[in-house]
């Protein structure tokens, strides 16, 4: 009887191991063949068609920049008319990219009031100054997570914005048109 088990133990032990075997097979199979994502996972969006149309439709001179260096990756694109929804609404012009560094930046433009546009962009911000964007003064707001950029011009608050540092916020704001 105890060359029975022995022998039953074997061949459990040797079955164990082909399956794992199969198993590990039908994995590698799996892995070779299910597509991987490469790169840093960003899903850049181009948003030269969006612009169009909105400057089309805002009620102030749209911006967007223009010959940013390619490591400047749009990701986000949006313009809304919350008129349009029956409140007392405004237009705002979204668009939102990774920087070179890393960081988040955006380019929020409204006929919003500016300390409206700013307490939706930037929590509890405060004035740190200015800086001088193609020959324009800009003010400088330091948030709790966000800084910004603001510059008024007519009826639009143009805001460039995020947790980029100021220079790369300066590089955005200058490449504006």
């Amino acid at each position: 009887m105890a060359g029975k088990s022995s022998n039953r133990s074997r061949q459990s032990v040797r079955d164990m191991v082909l399956s794992m075997l199969a198993v590990g097979g039908v994995v590698a199979v799996a892995y070779v063949f299910v597509p991987h994502s490469e790169g840093d996972g960003v899903h850049a969006v181009p948003y030269s068609v969006e612009a169009a149309s909105a400057r089309r439709a805002a009620p102030y001179p749209l911006l967007s920049p223009e010959g940013l260096p390619a490591k400047w990756r749009a990701t986000s694109v949006q313009y809304t008319d919350e008129r349009q929804t029956g409140s007392d609404g405004h237009n705002i012009w979204h668009l939102g990219f990774v920087t070179p560094s890393g960081q988040y930046a955006a380019v929020e433009q409204s006929d919003a009031p500016r300390d409206e546009l700013l307490g939706r962009m930037v929590a509890g911000g405060a004035a740190d100054g200015s800086a001088a964007v193609a020959g324009r003064t800009w003010d400088r707001v330091q948030g709790g997570k966000a800084r910004a950029l603001a510059v008024q011009s007519g009826t639009a608050t143009t805001l460039v914005t995020g947790t980029a540092s100021y220079e790369e916020l300066v590089e955005l704001a200058q490449a504006l048109k």
